[in-house]
């Protein structure tokens, strides 16, 4: 289950990276489009994921992780597919524009509930003290994706085209799509293929029987009075800013501020992905440890709370560091400090909504896109008036306003890990 998660969060990261890698290689050439309205493009899918996250999550609650992941998996082979689609239709190139920014934008609306829709996954199939490595490896399946997409994207538009690999990506995402309908279970006691051996291991979580039965928990629209979910969206929402700030700037940084050049610059950019990427399932490993000891709540405060701290401290040194080795070596510590805070930051969030678990995870993954959303305005407003040491080190600052949110963190008994997961 958890490999097939993996695998759609992965395969849908890089339908929707591939965007970028075959507007920048070929479709704002071919078309004459601006980069501002190219820009419209990227924000159409955005913009409608984010609108829609929260819609998303009460579906999964309804409807299942199951069916959620079916609607993701097929609606980004189709809108996927329909991008390359457009390139052989032979439109002008208004109509064109206009198009794509529809059909990026109907993918942004299906693939709302991908990650919410994950985390309740990992929340019905794991007990209490392994959700946070397991949210740790499915979120770092998603930045393989995006890393992977300008190499492995720009290789098939390279050879087939940029219409023709849309279609291509279409195509095998159709087909995982097919295997998880085939192959997956919203419940491991729905599940043919499980043994009664696991099935009792993971039901032995008080957790996992909580959700299950749907013991304790009010209706959704009180998940938004609850001081654990509050908290654990503002965390994660300076998460969202700290991330998407690397992701929109850390390239320029390196190649207009710091005069790296254009090749080096994208190297040492991908190289920070990849230590968020590798900081997420640490972090959930660590996360386990810890739970051992301290029990499930402390030991989930602990990584994400210290992790965004070491984070915070990491990228100062970075700032004041004048040697190019020793700056990418301090962004990279800082980006996978960060990276170990995503999987106990997903697990407390489903645990806190219960039976609602896909709703809260979407209002907390809604937090971490609207913070994200502030990155890429501020950064540059900010350096443009104190310089770009301040444009960067301020998200060091959100960041350490988001590990105290941890402070106030506190889960319910019924979360703490049992006597079974202690050996």
């Amino acid at each position: 289950m958890i490999g097939l998660v993996m695998a759609i969060c992965f395969i849908s990261h890089l339908n929707r990276a591939s965007m970028s890698v075959a507007g920048t290689d070929r479709i704002m050439g071919e078309y004459s489009l601006t980069p501002v309205q190219m820009g419209w493009v990227y924000s159409s899918f955005l913009l409608v994921y984010s609108i829609c996250m929260i819609p998303g999550g009460v579906f999964i609650d309804r409807q299942g992780p199951r069916r959620a992941l079916m609607v993701v998996g097929f609606g980004s082979a189709a809108l996927g597919a329909s991008t390359g689609l457009l390139g052989w239709a032979g439109f002008g190139a208004a109509f064109f524009l206009t198009s794509l920014i529809l059909v990026r934008g109907v993918m942004g609306l299906l693939s709302a509930p991908l990650h919410p829709a994950g985390a309740r996954v990992v929340g019905n199939w794991f007990p209490a003290g392994q959700r946070s490595w397991a949210n740790g490896i499915v979120t770092a399946a998603a930045i393989a994706g995006v890393a992977s997409s300008y190499t492995l994207f720009g290789s098939l538009i390279g050879t087939v085209g940029w219409p023709a690999g849309f279609v291509i990506c279409g195509a095998a995402t159709a087909l995982l799509a097919s295997l998880w309908t085939a192959m997956s279970a919203d419940r491991p006691e729905q599940h043919p293929g499980v043994h009664p051996t696991e099935l009792s291991w993971i039901q032995g979580s008080d957790c996992a029987r909580g959700q299950a039965e749907g013991r304790g928990d009010a209706g959704w629209l009180q998940l938004l009075r609850s001081r654990n979910l509050l908290l654990v969206t503002m965390s994660y929402a300076a998460v969202g800013y700290f991330q998407y700030l690397f992701v929109y700037w850390m390239q320029y940084y390196f190649d207009r501020v710091l005069q790296l050049g254009d090749v080096t610059s994208k190297y040492y950019a991908g190289l920070l992905q990849v230590a968020l990427a590798i900081g997420m399932p640490l972090g959930g490993w660590l996360s386990i440890v810890l739970s051992r000891r301290w029990g499930v709540g402390k030991g989930r405060a602990l990584v994400a709370g210290c992790g965004m701290t070491l984070s915070a401290g990491f990228l100062a040194l970075g700032v004041v560091s004048s040697q190019p080795f020793y700056i990418v070596l301090w962004f990279a510590l800082a980006h996978a400090a960060l990276g170990a805070s995503e999987g106990p930051i997903w697990a407390t969030a489903v645990d806190t909504g219960g039976r609602f678990g896909g709703t809260a995870a979407a209002i907390c993954n809604t937090g971490g896109n609207l913070g994200g959303l502030l990155a890429p305005v501020l950064t540059p407003w900010i350096s443009g008036w104190a310089g770009w040491g301040w444009g960067i080190g301020v998200g060091g600052l959100i960041c350490l306003l988001g590990a105290c949110c941890w402070f106030g963190v506190r889960l319910e008994p019924r979360v703490e890990v049992r006597q079974g997961e202690r050996s």
